[in-house]
């Protein structure tokens, strides 16, 4: 069965509230982030509350760390049963090698964190990069790609360039604002359309869902915008 384009970001400080959101939006959503706020406090427990709704886990935890610390922590999450995990690709080929051998079958995917969509290039010369988010974006993919990881997060930016060099890939993108919402602490941000028609496989949507009124009229709405740009689930 072909998943929802949709992923909802679980950036929510209580399990509780995590749980409400799945339940809210799960007609329109088959993949939940958990990232580093709900991990960190919950563990484990949150991971199996989400997949034990049947639903699937986004686990954003953006690892970067010696190559032998990354391959056993892929394991572990394998073992959880993750769906998706986020790692540096910053945290170069070794690491990022040692990352696609220590998975349990094809899961979970493993998609490469090039370029923050919080950053511009003044946020890279501070790091003593002197290459332009485009790039450092192309160098990153290319680098995991040949590692052997399964996708990339990107911003629509730089979608399609991703596509160009790694056409098999994952392509996720996150900073997804409908028109209506401010775009707050993302700089490099697309409309659920526009992340689509540019090449996004799923787009990853937080505070537009988890703020609003009705976060399950919010998800259907994005998803309506995602069909009439042509892309069904």
């Amino acid at each position: 069965m072909e998943k929802s384009p949709l992923i909802v970001a679980l950036d929510v400080p209580t399990i509780e509230e995590a749980v409400k959101l799945v339940e809210e939006t799960e007609e329109y959503a088959d993949i939940y982030k958990v990232g580093p706020i709900l991990f960190i406090k919950y563990g484990p427990s949150i991971v199996q509350e989400i997949i034990k709704r049947k639903k699937d886990v986004f686990l954003d935890l953006k690892l970067h760390d010696i190559p032998n610390t990354v391959k056993e922590a892929v394991r572990q999450a394998s073992e959880m049963g993750v769906y998706m995990l986020t790692l540096h690709t910053l945290g170069g080929t070794e690491m990022l090698k040692a990352a696609a051998g220590a998975k349990r079958g094809k899961l979970p995917i493993l998609l490469g964190v090039t370029v923050l969509t919080s950053m511009r290039e003044k946020d890279l010369r501070e790091l003593g990069i002197s290459a332009t988010c485009r790039e450092q974006v192309k160098r990153l993919v290319q680098l995991g790609k040949e590692a052997g990881i399964d996708g990339f997060v990107c911003s629509v930016e730089e979608v399609e360039e991703v596509r160009r060099i790694a056409p098999s890939c994952v392509a996720v993108v996150p900073g997804i604002r409908p028109e209506s919402f401010h775009k707050q602490d993302q700089k490099r941000t697309a409309t659920p359309s526009e992340a689509i028609k540019m090449g996004a496989d799923f787009i990853v949507v937080g505070r537009p869902i988890y703020t609003s009124p009705s976060p399950k009229e919010t998800a259907k709405a994005i998803i309506n915008e995602i069909e009439n740009a042509g892309k069904h689930r």
